[in-house]
């Protein structure tokens, strides 16, 4: 792995700590970090009240480099991967919503909440 590809993977860990953070300030409750699929990886999933929820964190230097990285294959990608992962973490839910969480550098993080929808990508 290359110097340059270690800073961004450090980076981005970094990011997910800080996204984790500012979503128990503000009342989630974080039930698992980076979860695995075979359909692909989701950065965060949260629980407020009775709806949970996947959060993608994405580490850029402004937000329309954020809204660039986005783009809908990105978001079916998290929808995808979000799909067998309701069984192990629903219970007692009522429904599910995708988040995004924007770390920017010395800045607050941005909260974009229900950013979109799951049924809009093949759901």
């Amino acid at each position: 792995m290359t110097a340059a590809r270690q800073r961004r993977e450090r980076w981005g860990r970094r990011a997910e700590t800080i996204a984790a953070a500012w979503l128990l300030l503000k009342g989630y409750r974080i039930l698992a970090r980076r979860v695995r699929t075979s359909r692909g990886e989701i950065d965060i999933i949260a629980r407020k009240g009775r709806l949970l929820v996947f959060v993608e964190v994405k580490a850029r230097r402004d937000l329309d480099d954020a809204d660039a990285a986005l783009h809908p294959a990105a978001r079916r990608r998290v929808a995808r991967a979000s799909e067998p992962l309701f069984a192990r973490y629903g219970s007692g839910c009522d429904g599910t919503r995708f988040d995004a969480v924007i770390v920017r550098p010395w800045r607050r993080p941005v909260h974009l909440v229900d950013a979109w929808r799951g049924d809009d990508h093949g759901w």
